[in-house]
């Protein structure tokens, strides 16, 4: 039975079959896929079967998956392999799942996104149109180039900057990853990063963390298993808030070393936002590692902006494959962050934003402790909060017109325990009672199941 099955679909791709190559072997699956010779869930035979069947080698039929992939015909299903994709799939589907429903609420903590009311004011744009004298001027702005190497945790090879944090790990993911590789990710993890890494067709090895960010011991084990890539948060970690200690960076920096072919991708998305010290395992391994600091969160998400630093076998080929699509990130953009970075209020601005975020997670945190809920220590916009069941802690935060990103999203695998992200940082007043609250909301549970 299951021969007569690969034999169907092989016999649907080979008929339709016109150019030997991965475009042409991408091509032909599309076409049967659009022809409805393939339907949605359906699951491919092997890459080596595949290969056989069609006289290509491996390495054609997988440059011709993860073509397949990135336009979302295709998708890995966990142990059923690779699979047709139905419609709709293929895009941020954990990031929707985290967010599904929360629309409406009076006081919406499910977003992640800081406070608008303490981003710093926007300086006037007069001046900051620099015309540039050809399309291969440097992609980085000289000045704005000057001031990240000077305020970067390390000395840096390469330097870029890219339209967002996202943009870059998709960038640097990209290059790096290919299909059927293993990723290392925290545990919990920012939905939006495995949601990308199941687009590229790669497995994720989740490892967990606590107050000091992830586990030195756990990450050893999963470096056994031959990852490609290792993805990370130096600071604030979305959505516990964890940051590495001095002690920790060293840590994670020493099980590293042993395995100098694995990259490390590093997003610092809460940025200037963070209390403590620039923390980069660059200083240890700078072959190994990306870093990628964000301005999103601390000087306004529709900036669209973060700078990058790595290798340069890593970003040259990156920032030369970036010169045949946009080429480079706007200019006008870069002289607005250098303003930001540099004009005296604006800095008081992001720092006196810290200084508030801090307070207002503060005020959560304690209240939640006289409630009986203790959290790891943490910093940034956001607190992971333990609830007896997910679906009946946000239903009792709904009743009360508050919403929250459902957990499970969040999670590698099945959870060990049901949580919510909470964007605390979204708390301007009322903090007593949105701790209690949140507090019973930690509490409900569904019918049926004892508290």
């Amino acid at each position: 039975m299951l021969e007569m099955y690969c034999h169907k679909v092989l016999n649907a791709v080979m008929e339709r079959l016109l150019d030997p190559s991965a475009r042409g072997l991408a091509e032909a699956v599309s076409r049967a896929v659009g022809d409805g010779a393939l339907a949605p869930g359906v699951k491919l035979p092997p890459v080596r079967r595949v290969a056989a069947e069609l006289h290509l080698s491996p390495s054609t039929v997988n440059a011709a998956w993860q073509l397949l992939r990135r336009s979302g015909t295709i998708r890995t299903d966990g142990r059923r392999g690779t699979v047709v994709a139905t419609a709709g799939t293929g895009g941020p589907g954990r990031y929707r799942a985290a967010l599904r429903g929360t629309s409406g609420f009076g006081l919406d903590l499910s977003t992640g996104v800081p406070d608008p009311a303490l981003l710093p004011p926007i300086p006037a744009l007069h001046g900051l149109s620099p015309a540039p004298t050809s399309y291969l001027d440097e992609p980085v702005l000289p000045e704005l180039g000057t001031l990240l190497r000077e305020r970067w945790p390390y000395p840096i090879d390469r330097l870029a900057v890219f339209d967002g944090a996202m943009d870059a790990v998709d960038q640097v993911a990209s290059a790096l990853l290919r299909l059927g590789d293993l990723a290392v990710v925290e545990n919990p993890c920012f939905p939006p990063l495995l949601d990308l890494l199941e687009v590229l067709g790669v497995s994720v090895i989740g490892v967990g963390t606590d107050a000091s960010g992830m586990l030195p011991d756990q990450l050893g084990a999963a470096l056994a298993r031959r990852p490609a890539a290792v993805f990370l948060q130096p600071r604030a970690l979305n959505p516990t808030g964890a940051s590495w200690s001095p002690s920790r960076a060293h840590a994670l920096a020493a099980v590293l070393s042993g395995h100098p072919q694995v990259y490390v991708v590093e997003d610092d998305s809460a940025g200037d936002l963070s209390a403590g010290p620039l923390r980069s395992l660059g200083a240890h391994l700078p072959r190994q590692v990306v870093h990628v600091r964000s301005f999103s969160k601390s000087h306004g998400p529709d900036l669209r902006l973060a700078a990058v630093s790595g290798p340069a076998t890593v970003l040259d080929p990156i920032l030369e494959r970036r010169l045949l699509g946009q080429g480079w990130t706007s200019r006008l953009l870069q002289h607005l962050l250098l303003s930001l970075l540099t004009d005296p209020a604006s800095v008081r601005a992001v720092r006196a934003a810290r200084d508030e975020y801090a307070r207002r997670r503060h005020l959560i945190t304690s209240g939640l402790a006289a409630h009986g809920i203790t959290l790891p220590p943490g910093e940034g916009l956001n607190v992971w909060l333990p609830v007896q069941d997910e679906q009946a802690a946000l239903l009792s935060l709904a009743t009360a017109g508050i919403g929250a990103a459902a957990g499970t999203a969040f999670a590698v695998g099945p959870a060990a325990e049901p949580h919510l992200r909470v964007t605390v940082g979204l708390v301007a007043d009322g903090h007593e009672e949105v701790s209690a609250q949140l507090a019973r909301a930690a509490r409900a549970a569904t019918p049926g199941i004892p508290r």
